[in-house]
């Protein structure tokens, strides 16, 4: 009897464990655990303290006075200019236009060194919580409508005939109030946060008796 003569190679079984894989020590879990706990820990540290975000908060506001407050207080030079004129004082047009129209470019960003310097200004990092970047790029589109509103003024004082009480009102004037309810809330806010009492940056038209005429209240 002939022996067939074996030709394929000899089967082998398929490995039909995988290789071991290597366990991460418990030691390395624990030292995660207390790097997080440490990490927790030291932000708790270095949290500001009222006090101390009170004290950022005065030293804010005096950088928004130093930003903004040649544009305000031209602002309230323009109003109190145009108002004479509005009130009878034909003789002040001339002063009042060219004091209007200094008011007018001096709330431009790009005219105003201090107010382009403010406009990228960055909050201290104690003061995070308090939403005061949101009230910087307010107070630049205040600047931005205190400049339409007072080429409002301007338009109207070149009029024919001198410009009535209240003839400067309009949407830009409207903006301008909305702009500034808006930052004042944030700041009023922030005072409430920290305590403190410092008064506000002066963004407001400069106050009559009662209403001026130009229908702002202070």
């Amino acid at each position: 009897m002939t022996t067939q003569t074996q030709t394929e190679p000899p089967f082998v079984p398929l490995r039909r464990s995988s290789w071991a894989t290597k366990r991460t020590p418990l030691w390395v879990f624990g030292a995660i655990g207390v790097l997080v706990v440490a990490g927790f820990l030291v932000a708790l540290s270095v949290r500001p303290s009222q006090s101390q975000q009170a004290s950022d908060l005065r030293g804010y506001f005096g950088d928004v006075t130093t930003g903004a407050g040649s544009c305000a207080a031209a602002l309230r030079d323009s109003m109190t200019s145009y108002q004479a004129v509005a009130g009878g004082d034909t003789a002040e047009l001339a002063t009042a236009k060219s004091i209007v129209g200094y008011g007018a470019t001096n709330c431009e960003v790009a005219s105003n060194e201090s107010l382009s310097d403010f406009a990228n200004y960055q909050v201290t990092e104690s003061l995070d919580s308090l939403h005061l970047a949101a009230a910087d790029n307010d107070v630049i589109t205040w600047a931005f409508d205190a400049t339409r509103y007072q080429q409002d003024m301007l338009t109207a004082l070149a009029a024919p005939n001198a410009p009535a009480p209240g003839a400067a009102l309009g949407p830009d004037l409207a903006a301008l109030n909305a702009e500034r309810a808006a930052i004042d809330r944030i700041w009023n806010a922030a005072r409430t946060s920290t305590g403190d009492a410092t008064p506000l940056p002066n963004l407001t038209a400069q106050a009559q008796a009662g209403q001026n005429a130009s229908g702002v209240t202070g």
